[in-house]
């Protein structure tokens, strides 16, 4: 057999070395410049400025940026030490004689001045109160507290139907547990929740409502115990007449038409 060839050695490929990093421009190099360095330059100003060389290139980079923050910080100190502010001067006796000025008042506009002025000569007129004994004050009250207690009566099932509204309806069913009066179900409307008698229908004021349509049946009202209220079909110009008459004769008006 013959011989085998013997098989050529493998060439062994040269480390590449990497290019010598440019001098950094100036005695240090900035911020911007340390961010944009590949890692030969990074190792080299590491190696100039007696840093650790070890390390990616991240860490290279914020330890050379931390060395600039404290290079920095300490140039500034020095700064401010060499710039130290000059001991002020005394004041000129000329200066210290000199009053200080009065403070300017800003002039108020001619329309504020008015408003304000309308305003002072405006007096509040308070609201006309009926007439009333100590026994209808007591009533009143007792109204008040009753209709703050009494509940809120609600037909049966009315949760069960969508179609069910908030209305009353007396319950009819022979079977009904309501109509019945059973001891789970909620209580009917019965006389007991009504309002004493004598103050029935009376505004909560304690006057007498009296529906007005013209100036006609302004005629004959008493201001004392009656108030007047304005029927809601009736125009703008009819009802400033009504209003204007019920000023003349001190009655009170209960919707008085908004005009501000």
């Amino acid at each position: 057999m013959a011989e085998e060839e013997p098989k050529p050695a493998k060439k062994v490929k040269k480390a590449t070395l990497p290019e010598k990093p440019p001098e950094p421009r100036g005695p240090l190099p900035t911020a911007a410049e340390v961010r944009a360095a590949k890692k030969a330059e990074l190792v080299a100003w590491s190696d100039k400025y007696e840093l650790s060389k070890e390390g990616k290139v991240d860490e290279l980079r914020k330890r050379l940026l931390a060395f600039l923050a404290k290079e920095e910080a300490k140039a500034a100190r020095e700064a401010k030490k060499e710039a130290e502010p000059e001991e002020p001067k005394e004041p000129e006796k000329a200066e210290k004689e000199k009053p200080a000025k009065e403070p300017t008042l800003r002039k108020k506009p001619k329309k504020k001045e008015k408003e304000e002025e309308e305003a002072e000569k405006r007096v509040h007129e308070a609201r006309a109160k009926p007439k009333l004994d100590d026994r209808l004050r007591k009533l009143l009250a007792l109204r008040s507290a009753k209709n703050a207690v009494r509940p809120k009566f609600r037909r049966q099932e009315w949760f069960r139907y969508r179609m069910f509204g908030d209305e009353w309806r007396k319950p009819q069913g022979g079977q009904s547990k309501l109509r019945r009066h059973f001891g789970y179900r909620w209580n009917l409307p019965s006389i007991g929740y009504r309002g004493p008698r004598a103050v029935r229908g009376l505004h909560p004021s304690g006057f007498q409502e009296i529906l007005v349509h013209n100036e006609r049946q302004l005629e004959g009202l008493d201001a004392t115990k009656q108030a007047v209220r304005i029927a809601h079909g009736v125009g703008t110009r009819k009802r400033e007449l009504i209003e204007k008459a019920c000023d003349d004769k001190g009655l009170r008006i209960l919707n008085r038409m908004v005009t501000e």
